[in-house]
């Protein structure tokens, strides 16, 4: 997952029943910080078993399945910072961040972009040192999938997707909040059946859990490929959401929701 002296690198630390921790490292200066750490204890055991020392906590959204160690955090790592959207109110957030603040970790760039949709302040953390790009998604961008839009709707969504994470570098490295990549890949079969990219992510991912593997990391290249919520320009999209194929992109983007949201 990334190799010494290539700029940063991620090893993801799983947490409660499918949720994604984080550990960024920045190669060059050592730094290290964490995304939604809900278990402190798990996470700050794997930053020292890889011999890095946490110094800042990235916060993407306000549920408590991604903030909720952030208290625990501070108890444990006095003087630490937890970073959190200024929309979202996070738990215990001592810097609050707003749309394309730039932090850094050592050599690496942090971008804050706000990618409203599931919360309305959730922030994606983008992450970039010489040739290495990553992104930490949260609870938007899943592989194969997008987040319900509980605190939103298509409109906010679809900026999102298609205005902020779906334009960056193909390269891009994709980190989301969870592990739903099979469920979300059995529900985009059913809209795009004649995929041949799909089908083939599809069954690595049956593979990797098998394995009981990671899917992560994809790729925005793989996600623009693979994953239908950032395919609803497509006529396939349009006409298994059953919209008329001038219907705007975010009007079949919040249609393609409601049928996922339906199936679950």
């Amino acid at each position: 997952v990334g190799m010494a002296g290539s700029g940063a690198r991620v090893v993801p630390v799983p947490v409660l029943e499918d949720n994604y921790s984080y550990i960024l490292i920045d190669d060059e200066s050592g730094l290290a910080a964490c995304v939604d750490p809900a278990e402190p204890e798990k996470v700050i055991q794997a930053a020292e078993s890889l011999g890095v020392a946490l110094s800042l906590v990235l916060t993407t959204h306000k549920h408590w399945d991604h903030a909720g160690g952030n208290t625990q955090m501070a108890q444990l790592i006095p003087g630490i910072d937890i970073v959190g959207g200024e929309i979202d109110e996070v738990e215990a957030c001592t810097m609050k961040v707003s749309d394309d603040q730039e932090l850094r970790l050592g050599e690496t760039t942090i971008t804050c972009l706000l990618t409203p949709g599931h919360t309305v302040g959730h922030i994606s953390f983008f992450c970039q040192a010489s040739a290495c790009a990553h992104v930490f998604t949260g609870d938007v961008l899943f592989v194969g999938g997008c987040g319900k839009f509980f605190e939103g709707t298509a409109q906010e969504m679809y900026p999102s997707l298609y205005e902020k994470l779906g334009v960056l570098p193909v390269e891009t490295q994709v980190w989301p909040g969870h592990e739903y990549t099979v469920s979300n890949y059995k529900f985009a079969l059913q809209v795009e059946p004649e995929n041949e990219e799909l089908k083939d992510a599809a069954q690595w991912a049956s593979d990797q859990r098998s394995r009981n593997e990671f899917t992560v990391p994809s790729t925005i290249g793989k996600e623009l490929q693979t994953n239908v919520f950032l395919r609803c320009s497509c006529a396939a999209v349009k006409a298994f959401c059953q919209v008329p194929e001038d219907a705007t992109v975010t009007d079949t983007l919040g249609m393609l929701r409601a049928r996922k949201d339906g199936k679950r």
